[in-house]
């Protein structure tokens, strides 16, 4: 997996309509809004902060700033396909981008549109989770934890990378066994294998993006604890 943050400037465009064979492309918007352009319709939404939005496997999508202020967003390829090269500017030669296909792909419905308030909401005593995608190759979580929350004890995972992109409070996490402590804006990967674990800081509450590529039933686990 890997995960870019975008500055996109009014007016700015992305890439023309495109579908990937063999991973997911999705977003996730922190400041102003992106209009994607999702299915064999090229149907097209504008996604504010917060909104989360996947193409999985031979959906077509594109995407563009329309509006008059500067867009942020996160953009995720799942998995990563070798898309840091491209940024890189080491070429697209093996990328797995392609044209739209002439049967115009995937149906809109296999693609993910989730604003904060369609998002399926899981609520305790001392957090709140909002799930955002669940995709085979995919999940993403708006993750709330209050000061009352004990914290999760370092742990690992054989199968899969665990993510955390911190939008809100100062999170303690364990890094190469190490406590940091990280505000906004600050991304923490834990690849498969590697002891990781976090906890609130401070006397507020934290809030993060939470990814895990892939999956490794982790929904499934949040939804059984409800």
């Amino acid at each position: 997996m890997i995960v870019t943050w975008f500055r996109y400037e009014p007016g700015e465009k992305g890439p023309d309509p495109h579908v990937h064979h063999h991973h997911t492309d999705a977003f996730y918007v922190l400041e102003g809004e992106i209009e994607l352009a999702l299915g064999p319709e090229r149907q097209t939404t504008r996604a504010l902060p917060g909104t989360f939005a996947a193409a999985p496997p031979d959906v077509v999508h594109t995407f563009r700033n329309v509006s008059d202020a500067t867009a942020i967003f996160l953009n995720i390829h799942a998995p990563s396909s070798g898309f840091g090269d491209v940024l890189r500017g080491r070429g697209e030669s093996g990328f797995d981008q392609h044209d739209p296909p002439q049967d115009g792909g995937r149906p809109l419905a296999d693609a993910v549109f989730t604003t904060p308030g369609d998002a399926e909401t899981l609520e305790h005593e001392a957090s709140m989770h909002r799930i955002l995608c669940d995709l085979p190759q995919l999940t993403a979580i708006d993750m709330t934890f209050r000061p009352a929350f004990e914290g999760v004890d370092p742990h690992t995972h054989a199968d899969h990378a665990d993510c955390f992109y911190v939008l809100e409070g100062q999170v303690e996490f364990l890094v190469a066994n190490e406590p940091r402590v990280a505000g906004p804006g600050t991304f923490v990967a834990a690849p498969p294998n590697v002891v990781h674990g976090f906890r609130v800081a401070g006397d507020e509450p934290i809030r993060f993006l939470n990814l895990h590529a892939p999956p490794g039933g982790f929904v499934d686990r949040l939804r059984a604890d409800d």
